[in-house]
């Protein structure tokens, strides 16, 4: 398929439909709602399902029943949306159900407002729900890995039994790109497990509901061996020129694509400065973090929220390094020169302590 321009929103569709993807249950929210529009106009031209539900809440426990019958499905959302959701997305996960939800984040909280923010990452990555279950996270920076995040996120949730989501700030879901499409594909999905009305099945049970306490004991630490595994296996991230880097820049979705222009323009001026955008919100680069630690004197974390990612990364360094924060909220999106002047005082900084310790 040739090259299209269309909206980050579109691209998730596309590239669900491209999945295998043949359901989609959901209920309209800026900046999100280009989401289920999309939906609603192309599920049906591939014989898939499109339902506008009456809620957010009705939404999740419908994709709970399409997963549960091995469908390919998924739902979208934005911010005030997903917080209604997590009930559901808590019991899918203690089910092992494959799912993808897709969160377009708007400012909050409260109904905040429909500009684009961050101030989701708790409620997404650190679980949301109740309980104790992780979901994969994955956040793209462009509308072409809108798509192709997308796309990977059915095989991951099938691969693990497991929700996935795609976690993108509302200006990655409003910009337009042109996107390059994946292959469509016919997913293989093994059935052995769900129940879809026939005899085979019958006897299959999707539940998250252990009464006796050493049997939800027993479910919690096989769920936790899982999450380990998902951990060591599925670490996705970028890394730009931090071979050398002095200090590291470390920011997701549209932050990461203004970080990478601050890097160019300080390399330009003879500041070793790199950046290292996490792909995976869950499972974090904690490994690679602590790996340009060896090199790097200090990070430098940007996000559109008051610091959510910010303690992950902390949590990685683990004192080995000191970690600054820099960020925007309510829907401000920073500049790639405000960005600089902040890292131009951190070097003043490092000089300072360097003559100090002289």
């Amino acid at each position: 398929m040739a090259k299209q321009l269309m909206k980050g929103n579109e691209a998730v569709v596309r590239g669900a439909i491209l999945a295998g993807c043949r359901a989609f249950f959901g209920y309209p929210i800026t900046p999100a709602s280009e989401i289920a529009e999309a939906a609603a106009l192309l599920m049906p031209e591939v014989g898939g399902v499109f339902i506008q539900a009456e809620s957010e809440v009705a939404a999740i426990n419908m994709l709970f029943g399409a997963a549960s019958g091995g469908i390919r499905a998924m739902t979208a959302s934005s911010s005030p949306g997903i917080s209604l959701m997590q009930e559901g997305i808590s019991y899918a996960a203690g089910a092992e159900l494959p799912m993808v939800i897709v969160d377009i984040m708007r400012g909050g909280p409260g109904l905040g407002n429909i500009a684009p923010e961050q101030g989701d990452y708790y409620q997404v990555v650190k679980g949301g729900g109740h309980g104790n279950y992780k979901v994969i996270v994955l956040a793209p920076n462009s509308v072409q890995e809108m798509c192709d995040l997308t796309y990977l996120a059915f095989d991951l949730a099938e691969k693990y039994r497991n929700p996935v989501y795609v976690l993108a700030d509302g200006f990655i879901g409003q910009m337009i790109e042109p996107v390059e499409f994946p292959e469509p594909k016919i997913p293989k999905i093994d059935k052995s497990w769900c129940v879809d009305g026939t005899a085979e099945t019958r006897n299959n049970l999707i539940t998250s509901i252990y009464l006796a306490p050493e049997d939800l004991e027993k479910h919690n630490l096989k769920l936790k061996e899982k999450y380990e595994r998902i951990k060591r296996e599925e670490v996705r991230y970028e890394d730009y020129k931090t071979e050398d880097a002095e200090l590291i820049l470390v920011g997701y979705g549209i932050v990461s694509r203004i970080l990478k222009s601050v890097v160019d323009i300080m390399r330009s001026e003879g500041y070793k400065v790199g950046l290292l955008r996490p792909i995976t919100l869950f499972p974090f680069p904690e490994k690679k973090i602590r790996e340009l630690a060896q090199t790097a004197q200090i990070f430098l974390v940007v996000e559109l929220s008051t610091g959510q990612m910010v303690d992950d990364v902390k949590l990685a360094l683990d004192g080995m390094r000191p970690v600054k924060f820099y960020g925007r909220c309510g829907g401000m999106v920073p500049s790639a020169e405000e960005i600089i002047e902040q890292v131009k005082t951190i070097f003043v900084e490092i000089e300072k302590e360097i003559e100090h310790q002289k």
